[in-house]
């Protein structure tokens, strides 16, 4: 009998969906032979989601759970947009969300919490939905927020369902002024990093690939420039960056003539105790994902509709 290691199990599992131990079963059924385990789990019917998790899952939603001084945000994919409004997927996406709280921003740890009302696990009962409702889905991503004292307010962008969209957005504000000033005001700050899309809180936090093109781009503007001129005009430069594109710096899309760090400072005032911008999230749907040319699978059905 082939030894069956932990990496193994692993492996299927990532392949299928399918909860450890009927992953560990299989293996020992066909002598540690991949394909013949997967074949071994859809015989058993519990790997229908085996043949679709090729397919692009880049439709779903984004859900966000707060908890006074905590915030979670999760991207839970489908393949098309007609999933993201079936309500079994939204429910799947608000337990999911509620569950990215105690996971702290730990993916891993979010797809091997206990799903709520079943005996299986978030990956598991994923799996499960995929041969449900017959596309495939992923748990993609999730991030969190916490302050010792204070809120972590949120919104959500092109809302399809409470706490569930396109977008969204969690602010982790540290103070020990008026809650209810906090929230409000987080809530009108998130708000503007949804539409906004900073970069980064400062200047520090820029990705130093992306300092070096803006250097790069201003300094082939000014090519041919004494040195010392250069050094101001870069200088100058990269304030003008900062203030497109740091939260901080960027005025303030709910009233022009404040930046967010004067903005701030007023919530500050008016919440009776100094505020601290300690974080922020914003997660958009299907980010990053590339779709190859032809895998549309929204189209695919439409044309089969007729």
């Amino acid at each position: 009998m082939a030894d069956i290691t932990a990496a193994m199990v692993k492996d299927l599992r990532e392949k299928t969906g399918v909860g450890m131990m009927d992953c560990k079963a299989a293996l020992a059924a066909t002598n540690g032979d991949m394909d013949a385990a997967v074949d071994w789990l859809r015989a058993k019917g519990l790997a229908k989601a085996a043949k679709k998790s090729t397919r692009v899952a880049a439709e779903g939603l984004v859900g966000i759970a707060t908890s006074g001084t905590k915030g979670a945000a999760v991207e839970v994919n489908s393949e098309t947009d007609f999933v993201a409004r079936n309500e079994l997927f939204q429910a799947m996406v608000v337990q999911i969300s509620k569950l990215a709280l105690a996971a702290d921003g730990d993916l891993e740890k979010l797809k091997t919490a206990h799903y709520p009302g079943s005996q299986h696990a978030v990956a598991e009962h994923v799996a499960e939905m995929v041969a449900t409702i017959g596309e495939n889905m992923t748990v993609r991503r999730t991030s969190a927020l916490s302050v010792t004292d204070g809120v972590v307010a949120s919104y959500v962008h092109n809302q399809a369902a409470p706490g569930m969209g396109k977008i969204g957005v969690l602010v982790a504000l540290e103070s020990t002024g008026n809650k209810d000033e906090l929230a409000g005001f987080g809530r009108l700050l998130a708000m503007h990093v949804a539409a906004t899309n900073p970069v980064s809180m400062d200047l520090t936090g820029v990705p130093a690939e992306t300092l070096a093109r803006e250097k790069a781009i201003l300094e082939e503007k000014n090519a041919g420039k004494p040195a010392n001129v250069m050094e101001k005009i870069v200088a100058s430069g990269l304030k003008t960056f900062a203030k497109e594109n740091c939260l901080l710096e960027q005025a303030y899309v709910h009233d022009g003539a404040k930046t967010v760090t004067q903005a701030i400072a007023e919530a500050g005032n008016k919440a009776g105790a100094p505020v601290k911008l300690t974080g922020y999230v914003r997660m958009q749907l299907g980010e990053g994902i590339e779709k190859a040319a032809g895998d549309d699978f929204a189209s695919e059905v439409a044309k089969l509709a007729g």
